[in-house]
């Protein structure tokens, strides 16, 4: 398997270094995992990272207009001048080198908006609408990297980054709740008989918020079970990393169930020796998902497929493009030469 660049040329050493620095610092189990990546699509993952984690705390600060900006700073990645910060040269190669379609970024920052602006959500349906944004375009642009481009893939990429960000909602339920936000179905609260507005002013644990926890986890194992359909069409050198990365997030849902599904009072932690595991068990005894119909990705995250699907790197349309002319002009050479040595027979 090739990747249109080599880790050499993707980002220079000093770039590098600090995607590595930031993905470590923020998120040990996508660093752990990314571990087990080739070099060349493991720069990129990096550097993807890099830009996702920069995004995502620009909108954490809380001040009006994050999104917006960010915007612009997209706009400027796709016109070939990003701004000189180690975020945006990182993501302008990543977008240079595999062909990343505008419509995904775009819904990334649409989903920050959302954050910024204090959206919730009413139904599951809306729930999955935001995570698609949020979470679905980083598996999507994944798989990019990964140089994979069917309906299949991508349509199990998007499974996986809304499983996982199902999986980040139930952890969080706390966290996001000190911080004035709210991200569960509001219906589900309602039916379990939990006021939205009064869990966001007191957050606390009840049996109640426990079954609704453990209701999203539910609808994200669904996605899990189909995401793994679509490892086994990855690159093999890139499966056991995203297998590593799969388990170890599914592992976090098993912590909180453990703690009887209360994510205010504490927090799910997978431990190192756990996560080592994992990774040792995505290398070296993979497990096959059994082969099943096509079946299209949540409606809310089409659109990320549908934009996706199919496109190639800048790289690979100019050697294709190149083999073309290349056959064209053997093609005529040939007849010329006929027509030298049977003169007769081409007139």
């Amino acid at each position: 398997m090739t990747w249109p660049t080599t880790d050499a040329r993707f980002l220079d050493a000093t770039d590098r270094k600090a995607c590595d620095a930031i993905i470590r610092e923020g998120s040990k189990s996508f660093y752990a995992a990314s571990l087990l990546l080739p070099p060349e699509p493991r720069s990129a993952a990096r550097a993807l990272y890099a830009f996702c984690r920069f995004s995502d705390d620009l909108i954490d600060d809380n001040h009006g207009g994050r999104a917006a900006r960010l915007a612009e700073r997209i706009d400027k990645v796709y016109r070939g001048t990003p701004v000189d910060h180690i975020a945006d040269r990182a993501f302008a190669t990543v977008v240079e080198s595999y062909a990343i379609p505008r419509a995904i970024p775009d819904a990334l920052i649409e989903g920050f908006a959302w954050d910024e602006a204090g959206r919730r959500y009413r139904t599951i349906d809306g729930v999955i609408a935001y995570s698609a944004r949020v979470a679905a375009t980083v598996g999507v642009m994944m798989t990019l990297i990964m140089n994979r481009r069917d309906h299949e893939s991508l349509s199990r990429a998007a499974d996986l980054g809304l499983a996982m960000q199902l999986t980040n909602i139930a952890r969080d339920v706390g966290e996001d709740a000190r911080m004035g936000r709210i991200y569960l179905p509001l219906d589900w609260l309602v039916e379990a008989g939990i006021d939205p507005d009064a869990l966001i002013a007191r957050p606390r644990y009840s049996p109640a918020l426990g079954r609704v926890v453990a209701r999203l986890l539910k609808e994200a194992d669904r996605y899990y079970a189909r995401a793994a359909r679509g490892i086994d069409a990855l690159p093999w050198a890139c499966r056991p990393a995203i297998r590593s990365a799969a388990s170890i997030y599914r592992a976090i849902g098993g912590r909180i169930a453990a703690h009887d599904y209360d994510s205010v009072s504490r927090r799910a932690v997978v431990g190192k020796d756990r996560k080592l595991g994992m990774m040792t068990n995505a290398v070296f005894t993979p497990s096959r998902a059994p082969r099943t119909a096509f079946e299209p990705t949540h409606a809310a995250a089409r659109f990320l497929v549908e934009a996706s699907v199919n496109t190639a790197p800048a790289a690979a349309a100019a050697a294709t493009a190149g083999g073309i002319e290349r056959f064209i002009e053997l093609l005529e050479a040939v007849e010329r030469r006929e027509r030298e040595l049977y003169p007769l027979a081409a007139g």
